[in-house]
């Protein structure tokens, strides 16, 4: 049976992309040994990973030797906000104000992380007034 068709990275889909996100272009062993340090993986497990990733268009490989260099040919601003919209639509029936209540509600924001939060807003209201 062919696999489901996901509009976003799967949870491992996106593991690997934030670990080429940080690290840069990477081999297959390269990407495994960043990721057995949460769960052990099979080399051949990553390697098809990869491979399902390229195919999907998520990265890219260019030949290293007799390896492969694989890179994101995403970015992560534009993953991260293609998911957002996908749940703020799904979830919070496009409401902004229910998806930052329930975020701060669920994440309990340092008193740094607030400031940053209200830094964000303003800078966010002077761009709409400035357009």
């Amino acid at each position: 049976m062919p696999r489901p068709k996901h509009e976003h990275p799967t949870p491992g889909e996106l593991e690997v992309l934030k670990i080429l996100w940080d690290r840069g272009p990477s081999t297959v062993r390269e990407v495994m040994e960043v990721l057995n340090r949460r769960r052990r993986r099979a080399y051949t497990s990553v390697m098809s990973l990869l491979g399902v990733m390229t195919e999907k268009g998520l990265l890219a490989r260019e030949p290293k030797g007799r390896a492969y260099l694989y890179h994101a040919r995403v970015t992560r601003e534009k993953t991260r906000g293609e998911m957002l919209e996908d749940l703020l639509g799904r979830a919070f029936e496009g409401s902004a104000a229910a998806l930052v209540a329930n975020l701060l509600e669920k994440s309990s924001p340092s008193p740094q992380e607030m400031e940053e939060i209200r830094l964000t807003i303003d800078q966010y209201r002077q761009r709409q007034e400035d357009a």
